[in-house]
């Protein structure tokens, strides 16, 4: 009898390890292979400043690999250049992005396609193909084919006038010619630029031909808004703390000074035409900002002081230009200031370099 016991105990424990190697035969994956069940949206992507914000300007999808476990699937994008989907190690030199779990889809934000775009190697401003392909990952991993789509990021490549400058060191920043903020002409011997003045100091500057103390320098002169070259004349002076605007001609010997304040006016701003919204200051990024809600429908301008004496506008190449400038003749020529798209938006202001005004418009 116990002979039995054992020769059936045995059999029982041979059956289940068959049947373990059955279910272990059943749960092996299948790989999709590599054929291009990922799909894009388009084949061709021309990114700029202007789409930075558009919310989906490339498009993946997927299907969904089923795996014999009922079990979460994580998704990861990954994308190469073609030359290293190739070779002895393909995709070794890929740029991952995680999705997620059981997504079948991802959505490219414009910056965030500029920015993997140059990560993965594409050359700024010009067009070339990036690999795209789905890693799904349960127990084991297997892949889509990939996707070919031709992506043409840019680069912000900062371009200034080349206009002339002058160099403002004074007590609100140690008296430093070679690290003082600049003013510049945009006409001959006339220039123009902005200093903040933090409280607390003297409010004392001058202008300098140079960034040193060795050449020459513009200092008060005998009356009131005017300047003398000669080495022993004194500071230059303003009435307090703030946001200046600065002029100096070099011909005439003169100078001016506006304390001003920004905002954005205009039909696509909650103001309108007769309300100004106004901007803060940030010393620190020296740009002035602003978060409202704007819409397409509507222009807008930047403009100082809730007035129509300093204000801009944009230039046929998209550049800000002065409109309104006591300094200069009215420019009639200039465009208002547009959003793509109705919305929430940070709107940036940057005036700390005389030969490079500009602005950005950032979609919440």
């Amino acid at each position: 009898m116990m002979k039995k016991i054992i020769n059936f105990t045995l059999i029982a424990i041979a059956c289940m390890a068959v049947a373990c190697h059955k279910d272990a035969a059943l749960t092996r994956l299948a790989p999709i292979g590599f054929t291009s069940t990922v799909k894009a949206s388009t084949n061709q992507v021309v990114l700029s400043a202007a789409t930075d914000s558009t919310p989906a300007v490339l498009t993946l999808t997927w299907p969904a690999v089923v795996y014999p476990v009922k079990a979460h699937v994580t998704y990861t994008i990954q994308a190469d250049l073609p030359a290293d989907t190739i070779g002895a190690t393909p995709w070794a030199n890929a740029t991952s992005i995680l999705v997620g779990n059981d997504i079948l889809t991802k959505s490219f934000k414009g910056a965030d396609l500029n920015a993997l775009a140059l990560t993965v190697g594409v050359p700024p401003n010009q067009a070339g193909n990036i690999v795209f392909r789905v890693e799904a990952y349960q127990d084991r991993a297997t892949f889509t084919g990939g996707v070919a789509v031709s992506v043409s990021p840019y680069k912000v490549i900062i371009v200034t006038h080349g206009w002339p400058e002058l160099w403002v060191p004074g007590d609100y920043q140690g008296w430093l010619p070679a690290s003082a903020p600049n003013v510049a002409a945009e006409q001959p011997n006339i220039y123009e630029g902005f200093i903040n003045e933090p409280a607390g100091g003297t409010y004392h500057f001058k202008f300098t031909s140079d960034p040193d103390w060795n050449h020459t320098n513009y200092g008060a002169g005998a009356t009131a808004g005017t300047l003398s070259t000669d080495g022993l004349a004194g500071d230059l002076v303003l009435p307090g703390p703030g946001y200046y605007e600065l002029v100096c001609n070099t011909s005439a010997l003169t100078w001016a000074y506006t304390l001003t304040t920004w905002g954005i006016i205009g039909d696509a701003t909650p103001g309108g035409w007769n309300t100004d919204t106004q901007m803060s200051y940030n010393p620190t990024t020296q740009v002035w900002t602003v978060t409202a809600d704007m819409v397409s429908t509507g222009s807008f301008k930047f403009r100082a002081n809730n007035a129509w004496n300093i204000d801009f506008g944009i230039d046929a190449s998209g550049k800000l230009a002065y409109a309104d400038n006591p300094a200069y003749p009215y420019n009639g020529s200039l465009s208002n200031l547009t959003v793509p798209s109705s919305g929430n938006y940070t709107i940036t202001l940057d005036l700390h370099d005389p030969n490079n005004y500009n602005y950005k418009l950032h979609k919440n």
